[in-house]
Order: C-alpha cells, then sequence, then structure tokens
C-alpha cells in the first residue's frame, strides 16, 4: 500500500517518513492521526499524484466520498499515463457510492474499461456484462463469503442468501473495493474473484427467514429452491451450501461447493456431518433429509411458498419453525 513517487523525481525524505507512519497507523485503524500526517505529505509533494492518491486511499477507508472523489479528481490531474491506473479505479469507486455517474462513466474508461452509453449520461452505467463474482460481507468482523452479479466494476448485487450474522439480505446491491482478496474456482475451470465490501449501496425489502425442512432427497430439496426462483425470490440450503473457513484459507484460491459428489476439502473448518452453518460435510454417502435453509420472500407470500412445496408431494416433505432472522 505504500506508494512512492516514480515520475518528475524522488519524493523527499520528509514525506517518505509521514507516508510510511500514516499507513502503519491506517492498518491499526488510527484514521484521524493518519490524516494529518498524509494531509502534510500532500503539502510537501503537492505535484505528487501519489500524495493526493494516498488521501484518496485514506477517505475511502473513512468512507468519506465526497473527499475521496476530490483528493482523487487530484491524483489524476498528474497522472503520467492516460489508461490503467488505479486512481482511476478509486475516483470510480467514489463516484459510484455518491451516485455521480458522469464522473463513475469518465473514471471506467479512463481506467480502460468499456463504458456502455454516452460518457457524460447522467444515469447508471448499466449493461457492462461483467459476469459473477463473490463478495465477503463484513471482511473485519464475522466475515461471509457470497455470490452475487456484478452491475459495474464496483457495485455487486447479492444472489445468495447471507446469514442472518452478516446483516444483509438478498438482493441487496454493496459497494466493494477493486482489488480481490481471495478467488473460488468450480469443476469446469472457471475461476471468480472475491471481493470485500466496503459498505451497503442498496437494501432489500426482502426478509430473509430460516426454516428447518424434511426433504427425503436433493430433487426434493431442489424443488424449493426452484420455487422461490420462479416466485421472483430465493431459497438456499444452508445446510450444503455453508462452509466454516479461516480468514487465510477465505483469501486464498478456493473451490466453491457445487454440489456435484463428494468435496474432501481440506481447508473446511466445518463440522462433519453437521447440518447447518456450522457444518455441513458428510461421508458423501448419507444425505440427510433435516435441512436448515435460508427463504427470502415477503411475510405475505413465504407460508404459501412452504406449503405449496409440500403439498407437491406430502410424503417426502414437510416444514417446520419458520423464524424471519433478518
Amino acid at each position: 500500500m505504500r506508494i512512492f513517487g516514480k515520475g518528475r523525481h524522488r519524493p523527499s525524505a520528509s514525506w517518505r517518513q509521514a507516508t510510511d507512519r500514516a499507513f502503519t497507523l491506517i492498518g491499526d485503524g488510527r484514521y484521524e492521526d493518519a490524516g494529518e500526517l498524509l494531509t502534510r505529505a500532500a503539502d510537501l509533494e503537492p505535484w505528487l499524484s501519489e500524495s493526493w492518491f494516498n488521501l484518496a486511499l485514506l477517505h475511502k477507508f473513512r468512507h468519506d466520498w465526497e473527499q475521496a472523489r476530490a483528493a482523487g479528481l487530484r491524483a489524476v490531474a498528474l497522472l503520467d499515463r492516460e489508461t490503467g491506473a488505479p486512481d482511476w479505479w478509486n475516483v470510480g469507486i467514489a463516484a459510484t457510492a455518491l451516485q455521480d455517474w458522469p464522473l463513475a462513466r469518465r473514471a471506467w474508461q479512463a481506467y480502460g474499461l468499456k463504458v456502455p452509453g454516452g460518457a457524460a449520461a447522467s444515469v447508471e452505467p448499466l449493461g457492462m456484462e461483467l459476469g459473477s463474482a463473490a463478495v465477503r460481507l463484513s471482511p473485519e468482523g464475522e466475515a461471509e463469503v457470497v455470490w452475487g452479479r456484478r452491475l459495474d466494476p464496483a457495485r455487486l448485487e447479492v444472489l445468495s442468501i447471507p446469514l442472518p450474522s452478516s446483516g444483509r439480505r438478498w438482493g441487496e446491491v454493496v459497494l466493494h473495493d477493486g482489488v480481490p482478496h481471495g478467488e473460488r474456482t468450480t469443476s469446469a475451470g472457471h475461476s471468480y474473484p472475491v471481493f470485500d465490501e466496503i459498505e451497503l449501496w442498496a437494501p432489500s425489502p426482502v426478509p430473509t427467514w430460516v426454516v428447518l425442512l424434511e426433504a427425503a432427497t436433493e430433487a426434493d430439496r431442489d424443488a424449493l429452491e426452484q420455487l422461490a426462483a420462479d416466485a421472483g425470490f430465493a431459497a438456499e440450503d444452508w445446510s450444503s451450501s455453508v462452509r466454516l473457513l479461516c480468514r487465510t484459507c477465505s483469501e486464498s484460491r478456493m473451490p466453491s461447493d457445487e454440489g456435484e459428489g463428494v468435496h474432501l476439502d481440506p481447508h473446511d473448518h466445518s463440522e462433519p456431518g453437521h447440518p447447518g452453518p456450522l457444518g455441513h460435510r458428510t461421508d458423501g454417502q448419507l444425505w440427510v433429509p433435516e435441512r436448515e435453509c435460508g427463504v427470502a420472500a415477503p411475510a405475505a407470500l413465504v407460508r404459501g411458498l412452504l406449503d405449496g412445496w409440500v403439498a407437491d408431494s406430502p410424503d417426502s416433505r414437510d416444514w417446520r419453525d419458520l423464524e424471519e432472522v433478518c
């Protein structure tokens, strides 16, 4: 994170000392003290883009988007290259947080990305087709990695059903950082970045429920997930989708659990054979009919959804203990 000048001249020793000390303080969460040092560094070397890049970073960490945008714009004004600079990415994040769409478009284009619509368009840049990714919710707390759809380089719509401890809901849009911390791979060879959440960008009105299912087979479980999706909402079998990982494993290249056969993952720190958020592994031979399931649906719909699922196969399905948790 320590950025030093490569431009017109080497920054002074005082600049380097202030900058180095500031990032040590940032690592300790002492943002105010770090801000004083980075402001001093900018006063010492105001013609260095790195001075303003570092200040923009600090304001991003503080979620002070007005200041992040201002410092970021000063940084890009001093750049000695046209495209690909991370300074533009920070400007794009700040502009997205502020819904300054013309500036966001300009930032992504200056970074080298193709953005549909004109550069001065006043609406958000939809249709960038960036695909799927994972996002780590509450990265500094009880972190949870969930899947979603990238709306643009700084926002992701959550398509998993987060656990209630995250305080997040299905369908919410989160602002995320630009540098991935980790990767998830599939058996087909595809890989997906894991970004860290910065903050909630748009809340979801859809509550999260937890329910205990009796599903005789995987097909019974799958039928509920499909029924919820057909209704425009979601259900997720937390008993098979949740893994407990240490931070080191979570931030590394990890296989995703696609439900295809047996995954004997040495990095999975959950308890084998125990369904639910505390662990979902079995020996690969036994399907456990009792499933802990998350459901994202309005209160007026959720019970009818579950009852309809049971009615389609009453001999192999049942539910109980429905509770709204987020």
